[in-house]
């Protein structure tokens, strides 16, 4: 597993502050592997989930930051998403 996944686990898990997500969702991070965020929590991982988010790591650690919205960036093609946009919208909302 890269540091740049390691990290964003951590942090995504600070993040969420022990919040349970109603879902579950991807977060593909370009050249580095995937995050997975369930019922179950936070890890590293590339199960099959009911959206996927992808971005390179710049993106991503802005998002994380408060940086970058994560509407903007998908309105601005920095974020992919595929599948279930409730679902998309709700961690988008967990992470703001």
């Amino acid at each position: 597993m890269s540091d740049v996944i390691d990290a964003a686990v951590t942090a995504l898990k600070a993040k969420m502050d022990g919040e349970q997500f109603d879902g579950s969702a991807k977060f593909v991070i370009k050249d580095e592997g995937a995050i997975i965020i369930d019922g179950a929590g936070v890890r590293a991982g590339d199960d099959e989930t009911e959206v996927t988010l992808t971005a390179d790591a710049e993106t991503f650690r802005a998002i994380l930051d408060g940086d970058m919205n994560p509407t903007t960036a998908f309105m601005s093609g920095k974020l992919a998403v595929d599948g279930d946009m409730g679902t998309a919208m709700r961690l988008g909302s967990a992470l703001s």
